[in-house]
């Protein structure tokens, strides 16, 4: 399968909106180079698909092969040998697809690339979106773009296997906190898109090396001042399609995760760089719901052990939890005011 432009992709099924955008896209992209990023862990039988649907316009595909105990990297290296785009880059340990991407991103900052998309090995990530994920970037609308799944409806939630789709919407809600990014949704989709300002900002070394790493790499953005755009894809899902994680090992790592994420956004961005009053009122509120949370330990203990509720604990459990609610809806606010000129609504 020969490589295709972006005229070329999808054909009759991409519909009106891409020609469209095409001659536009194809402009602009003139003097941007751009490289994908693609993350591989023992996907030798898809691959070779992933590396033959590049757009003619991409000018560097580099491959990061995590420690693949299949035959990945020769794979990748046949077809380097067909293609001077491509580049294979084999990490030294396994270390998780964060690892693979921050090693992909730390090559297009050497080489001097302007944009760098993510697409996975084992391509769920439809070319035919191509153009769409990139567009926000070459236009500077935003400096990162990711794809959600959640905005083509509910005919592309469907394919989402119910398991996947729930612990995506309760990560999305989670990472909406944590992040700032409050409009930003579908959080653990890959296909992304980012621009040279935006990779020099962040400290990629520092970053979480497994399948925390959108959430990662979505609180230093935000620390960073970085524009965020959403843009609709295609859910790509299938019997041939099986997950690599294991979600009772990845759960309480990533709630973790974002514990401290959180902790560093705060501090880094309000605290550090811009003395903002919403520190207080998150300390505040963090004050006031372990308190809240210690009065009711308190009352369940006495309950058991007496027999009876001591009515001056339930009042005062009542005002703390009123109060941590609201200094909580308070602190939200102000997040969500002070972050709102970083989201970029895409447009149609």
């Amino acid at each position: 399968m020969a490589s295709k432009s972006l005229g070329d992709i999808g054909g009759a099924d991409v519909g009106h909106s891409l020609w469209k955008l095409l001659w536009k896209l194809l402009d602009m992209i003139e003097n941007q180079k751009i490289a994908v990023v693609v993350p591989a862990y023992n996907e030798a039988g898809r691959i070779e698909g992933v590396i033959d649907s590049m757009p003619t316009e991409v000018d560097m595909v580099y491959v990061v092969n995590d420690q693949s105990t299949d035959n990945t990297a020769e794979v990748v290296q046949q077809k380097s040998s067909l293609d001077s785009r491509v580049v294979l880059i084999d990490l030294e340990k396994n270390s998780g697809v964060g690892a693979a991407i921050v090693r992909g991103y730390q090559e297009v900052i050497k080489n001097g690339e302007d944009i760098a998309v993510v697409m996975a090995g084992d391509g769920q990530m439809d070319p035919i979106d191509f153009p769409d994920i990139i567009r926000p970037i070459v236009d500077d609308r935003a400096d990162y773009s990711k794809g959600n799944r959640f905005l083509r409806g509910r005919e592309e939630l469907s394919k989402i296997p119910r398991h996947r789709l729930f612990g995506n919407l309760v990560l999305s809600i989670l990472t909406k906190i944590v992040s700032g990014y409050w409009h930003v949704s579908d959080t653990q989709g890959g296909y992304t898109a980012i621009n040279r300002r935006a990779l020099l900002a962040v400290d990629w070394g520092k970053c979480y090396p497994r399948y925390g790493c959108p959430n990662d790499y979505l609180v230093r953005l935000n620390t960073a001042d970085m524009r965020v755009c959403d843009v609709p894809i295609t859910a790509v899902y299938g019997s041939e399609w099986q997950s690599k994680m294991k979600s009772h090992k990845v759960i309480l790592p990533i709630v973790l995760l974002l514990i401290r994420l959180f902790f560093f956004r705060v501090l880094n961005k309000y605290a550090f760089r811009h003395g903002h009053p919403i520190v207080l009122f998150y300390a505040l509120a963090i004050f006031a719901s372990i308190l809240s949370l210690f009065l009711m330990a308190y009352i369940i203990v006495k309950l058991f052990v007496v027999g009876s509720i001591s009515q001056t604990a339930s009042i005062f459990f009542g005002m703390t939890t009123i109060v941590s609610i609201q200094l909580w809806l308070n602190s939200f606010e102000m997040d969500y005011r002070y972050n709102d000129w970083l989201y970029i609504h895409p447009k149609s």
